[in-house]
């Protein structure tokens, strides 16, 4: 990843930056290591040692070393949840939305789209004020729109569910999906337990 300005909480230095540390303090429960981090983020390990040596001098990441492995957390301090909080209305969405669809039967797949999508891959822009969730498959549409609306809510964003069939969005005959594809997405981890 090369240096860039991060576009959701565009107080940090970097899109790296902002990335490494929405990836730990928004799952203050995670451990993780630099390589995992780094192939997460798309961030080369060497130039993200950098990033973890600032974080952890500051107070907001700590560490711990296992054989080889460096491995990294959010460190209980005074900075961390001011910064979780701006790093949530950026960057929460992803594993808010991930979280909520958890355990959910039926899906195929599952993206963010819209503004927010555009921001997350570096188009600048107002500020994404609600989120657009694409939900691929025949989940129980009823119990996932409740989980996600709410998940988003939980971290400052209104949010909508737009489901597709399988056939559907691969044919993507209608106008919505057409332009849903066309537009920059973000896929979510789905953890499908069919």
């Amino acid at each position: 990843m090369t240096r860039r300005l991060s576009v959701l909480a565009p107080i940090l230095r970097s899109e790296t930056q902002a990335r490494l540390l929405a990836g730990l303090l928004l799952q203050p429960d995670r451990e993780a290591s630099i390589a995992e981090l780094a192939r997460e983020i798309g961030a080369d390990p060497g130039n993200l040692h950098d990033e973890v040596e600032r974080a952890v001098q500051a107070g907001i990441l700590t560490d711990r070393r296992v054989g080889r492995s460096r491995l990294l957390r959010a460190a209980d301090s005074p900075l961390v949840e001011p910064l979780t909080n701006l790093l949530a209305l950026g960057y929460g969405p992803k594993p808010a939305v991930e979280e909520a669809l958890r355990g959910a039967l039926g899906i195929d797949v599952a993206y963010i789209g819209g503004s927010w999508a555009a921001r997350y891959n570096g188009k600048h822009g107002e500020f994404p004020r609600d989120i657009d969730v694409v939900v691929v498959g025949t989940p129980n549409r009823d119990d996932v729109t409740e989980s996600i609306v709410e998940a988003l809510r939980k971290i400052g964003h209104d949010g909508q569910v737009i489901y597709r069939s399988a056939s559907a969005w691969n044919e993507a005959t209608d106008a919505f999906t057409r332009t849903a594809k066309a537009g920059p997405l973000v896929e979510l981890e789905v953890n499908d337990a069919r």
